[in-house]
């Protein structure tokens, strides 16, 4: 198959059972890292990195939506955090964005293909040094999409990025793909899914605009804000740690304040680090699976995933 090309679509419940009858998944896979959407807040995420690489925390498998999706899958293909800031600290909105005239979108993101190749050290699933999960929205139906498995990264990163109004809407498989964030604000259950038995999510909470709403983008915000808070108990349900970094004040563009978001997140993730660490005795001596036994499986997202 060709780099954009997946295999057909099956059902998650038929890929998990191949998983468990050919033996892929025979035991919790320890910590799994939930990365949520944020556009540039979302280099907050690379605190979080850095203070689990101090802390020497195992990460088992990682998954992202929007921003998060970017960082999951450099994470996924060996980049450490010093690899992620460096390209961060330069980063522009120019960098993954082309202004462009569509009836869809106000700017198209064919400039992220170039820049993800400059990030990534691995460009296909099967490839990554841990499982990738990456959620985009299919507005069709209004589901989230997880990929994962096998097959290309690139193209499922620049759909979970497609925020709506602003970029494009990708299309793929019959389906018009947006931002995961859409449906999935922080993607712990597809880590689940996945068999991991802990998962760490990080929310990057929206910019604060309650009083200023004067452009398209701040409305957009807040409408965004707005249904974060009436969904986030889903999420918060499959996670057994959430870090908030603290970066609500700073707007959706402010690449300029890479250097502060990251300290952010790092400081709001050792915070964190006590309740993490207490699992660490207890990950070696997860008991294997039986065969017949299935990872959670908990409103499972509709799966486009090359994965058989």
């Amino acid at each position: 198959m060709g780099p954009m090309e997946m295999a057909p679509r099956q059902s998650w419940w038929q890929t998990a059972r191949s998983w468990v009858e050919n033996g892929t998944i025979r035991k919790p896979r320890g910590i799994g890292l939930a990365l949520g959407g944020g556009f540039a807040r979302g280099i907050a995420h690379v605190g979080v990195l850095r203070a689990l690489e101090k802390n020497k925390i195992p990460i088992s498998a990682v998954s992202g939506v929007s921003s998060g999706a970017i960082v999951a899958a450099a994470i996924a293909s060996g980049a450490t955090s010093d690899d992620i800031e460096k390209i961060a600290l330069s980063m522009r909105f120019r960098d993954v964005a082309r202004w462009t005239l569509n009836i869809m979108g106000l700017a198209g993101s064919d400039r992220m293909i170039p820049f993800l190749a400059r990030l990534l050290k691995a460009d296909r699933f099967e490839d990554m040094q841990i499982p990738l999960a990456i959620v985009a929205t299919d507005l069709i139906t209004g589901k989230p999409v997880s990929f994962h498995g096998s097959g290309d990264v690139i193209l499922p990163i620049r759909a979970s990025c497609a925020y709506p109004g602003l970029f494009s809407p990708i299309r793929h498989q019959g389906c018009l793909l947006v931002d995961g964030f859409v449906a999935m604000e922080v993607p712990a259950e597809p880590l689940l899914q996945l068999g991991v038995e802990r998962v760490i999510s990080i929310n990057i909470p929206c910019h604060d605009c309650l009083e200023d709403y004067g452009n398209m983008f701040s409305v957009v915000n807040r409408c965004f804000q707005v249904m974060s808070r009436r969904c986030e108990h889903h999420w918060r349900r499959y996670s057994r740690v959430v870090i908030t970094p603290p970066v609500t004040n700073m707007a959706w563009d402010s690449f300029a304040n890479a250097k502060k978001m990251i300290q952010c997140g790092e400081e709001a993730a050792m915070a964190a680090m006590p309740a993490i660490k207490k699992w660490l005795p207890t990950l070696e001596a997860v008991p294997d699976r039986k065969k017949d036994s299935l990872p959670a499986m908990l409103s499972p997202a509709r799966d486009l995933s090359s994965s058989t």
